[in-house]
């Protein structure tokens, strides 16, 4: 069957769960996480794109929380991903880097031992599932029907060659659990139909459930579908054939996560789902994405390459239509959801627990200090370059070859006059705090053991 025709069967299938008891409604909230792949910051409605419409996700943010002043954990997919799942920095998980299938061009080995948010979560009741994108590792154990997952239908790899044809380098990373599968059609679309399957079979159940559902849109190759693309050309005449194409392409995304909150709403469970999205690093300006007036972008540690949308949406619990400043990084969720989900947290984990931000509270950890790394190969040469941020204070390269550059983010926040970090005292202090970080992240492996 089509994806495009399973949705709409789906859609008709759903008017029978209308009238859903609450005698079926868990006291523990339903949990989406939704991860947008190189989504630029403004390339959304709501944080100032002018010339892409998203009225799905602008709805979201209009009926929760905008937290904005959220970051990826790293500058691509990978570590960021780790460390959404781990509560952790990447590289103290074995992500410095991005995992890919050839063992000489991958840069990163999730740790054997450690622990995800599914696996958290079951503890506290939950069935969990993965649809869409884990580019954390391609065999036993780093796969995610062995890191907690009930559930996994998607693509184990890292980028699509081809939307449709679902292949990296010629090899099929598409499965169903452990099984390989073939199927057809848009990969958005494919993940959407799925999700709103899983969504429909588990409003029959009296058990809560963690869905993370992960896109590899609007990453690269920029492959819309023909209609989507052709509106858009229509709508803006003087859009590049590239930037109609990324417009498109997200335009596409967000009507499939209107899809999926039509699924909540139809079968009774929006009530009680906590839905989360977010991006896992920043857009690819060679590739036609936009971060607005950030600076940089994917790849670079700039605001633009680090700096990620997040909404934060739990009718009743957050307030409709708020924000916050809160400093957040993705790997704050872990804490926050298992709060949320009930489930205990007992080893050390990096991130913070923002439960009482998102239901309205100051902001906590106000002078954390936070870092970021990724190691890379290519003109990288298979070495790591690194950011480090407390309050307004940030210092960081973009390769690493170059020197640090200071930047006081209160004062120049498009990161346009940097500061030499040798000069100033806290510049000076956030080198000293960011080598402590590598020397206990020197300590984790993250090669594939022999």
């Amino acid at each position: 069957m089509k994806p495009q025709t399973f949705v709409f069967f789906n859609l008709l299938l759903l008017l029978q769960f209308n009238a859903v008891s609450q005698s079926t409604i868990t006291s523990k909230p339903n949990i989406i996480f939704i991860l947008a792949d190189d989504l630029g910051y403004a390339d959304l409605s709501f944080t100032g794109g002018k010339d892409v419409r998203t009225p799905h996700i602008d709805a979201l943010a209009s009926k929760g929380i905008f937290l904005k002043n959220c970051y990826a954990n790293s500058t691509v997919c990978s570590p960021s991903r780790a460390a959404l799942l781990t509560g952790k920095y990447p590289d103290l998980v074995g992500v410095p880097g991005v995992i890919r299938q050839q063992e000489k061009d991958s840069w990163g080995y999730l740790k054997e031992d450690a622990i995800l948010l599914p696996a958290i979560l079951k503890k506290s009741g939950y069935q969990t599932a993965i649809i869409g994108k884990w580019h954390l590792g391609f065999e036993k154990p780093n796969i995610p029907n062995h890191k907690g997952f009930d559930h996994f239908k998607g693509f184990l790899g890292d980028m699509m060659d081809d939307y449709y044809t679902h292949r990296r380098d010629g090899v099929n990373w598409m499965r169903l659990n452990e099984k390989e599968i073939d199927p057809t059609g848009h990969a958005t679309d494919l993940f959407t139909a799925w999700a709103m399957d899983y969504v429909v079979q588990k409003s029959k159940s009296t058990s809560p459930f963690f869905l993370y559902l992960a896109y590899n849109a609007p990453h690269f190759p920029i492959q819309p579908p023909t209609d989507f693309l052709e509106k858009v050309k229509q709508r803006e005449p003087d859009a590049t054939e590239l930037r109609a194409k990324n417009i498109a392409l997200v335009e596409h995304l967000d009507a499939s996560i209107g899809k999926l909150m039509a699924t909540l709403e139809a079968t009774g469970q929006i009530n009680n789902t906590i839905i989360v999205f977010a991006s896992d690093n920043g857009g690819s300006l060679p590739h036609g994405q936009s971060n607005g007036t950030l600076n940089g972008g994917k790849q670079d540690m700039l605001e633009g390459g680090i700096k990620v949308p997040a909404i934060v949406v739990w009718k009743d619990r957050i307030k409709v239509g708020s924000s916050s400043e809160q400093l957040t990084l993705l790997m704050d969720f872990f804490p926050t959801l298992a709060d949320i989900g009930g489930a205990n947290v007992d080893h050390r984990i990096n991130g913070i627990n923002l439960t009482t931000v998102l239901k309205g509270g100051a902001p906590i950890q106000t002078d954390r200090t936070v870092y970021w790394m990724r190691r890379e190969g290519g003109q990288h040469n298979g070495l790591a370059y690194y950011a480090a941020r407390k309050g307004n204070v940030k210092i960081l390269q973009n390769n690493p070859f170059e020197p640090f550059k200071g930047y006081d983010l209160e004062k120049d926040s498009l990161e346009k006059n940097p500061s030499n970090t040798k000069e100033h005292e806290l510049f000076k202090a956030l080198r000293s705090s960011l080598q402590e970080h590598i020397r206990a992240s020197g300590k984790i492996p993250w090669q594939k053991p022999n």
